[in-house]
């Protein structure tokens, strides 16, 4: 087998527990046993340790959500209902996982903050990559950059409130409520940039 092969199953086994139990429910045992790998091969490719192999999934995680929210950006030329389309695949994501997939950051970065650095970045830098991602999809409405800028961050930060709603009642109506008012929001600053 590929020590490639092994090492990404390592980081996406590590990715779905930390994104499931946090950062510190998931521990190197059962990050290996659900890789199919040796405890000896995590420390192997991570000798840092679990801090090393989080932020290393915490990265993985944060490149298929922000993947998500391409694909969600992508479905239509007119923003808002991309913002809407982005809450309909976290709706679906969330359904297809039990209710047991959110985030693939905020747990793990809400249970270090403070105290394990290289996940606060790491979390920090998928926020701004997601950011950056919903505001490239604004301004090419016409909407100016700082306005779309702050209007992204409204929309990750809502986003992350729905979904954290959804899972807690299990019901996609915090979603859907964001995706109707989001999509409005967005609707409402084109049409006061763009004539």
């Amino acid at each position: 087998m590929d020590s490639r092969d092994t090492r990404t199953r390592i980081v996406r086994a590590a990715a779905e527990l930390l994104q499931r139990q946090g950062y510190e429910g998931a521990s190197v045992k059962p990050i290996a046993k659900a890789a199919g790998a040796s405890v000896s091969s995590v420390y192997h490719f991570f000798p840092g340790g679990k801090q090393e192999l989080a932020v290393e999934a915490l990265r993985h995680g944060a490149a298929e959500y922000a993947d998500l929210l391409s694909e969600g950006m992508a479905a239509s030329p007119d923003p808002a209902e991309g913002v809407a389309a982005c809450a309909h695949l976290m709706v679906a994501s969330l359904k297809t996982s039990s209710w047991v997939d959110g985030c693939p950051v905020a747990v793990t970065a809400l249970e270090t903050v403070g105290r394990v650095p290289g996940i606060q970045q790491a979390a920090e830098e998928a926020l701004a990559q997601w950011q950056r991602l919903v505001s490239t999809a604004i301004q090419r409405s016409g909407v100016p950059a700082d306005t779309a800028d702050e209007l992204a961050s409204t929309i990750i930060s809502t986003l992350e409130g729905a979904e954290l709603l959804s899972r807690v009642r299990q019901d996609d109506l915090p979603l859907r409520r964001a995706a109707t008012h989001l999509s409005q929001l967005v609707r409402f600053a084109v049409a006061e940039h763009v004539p």
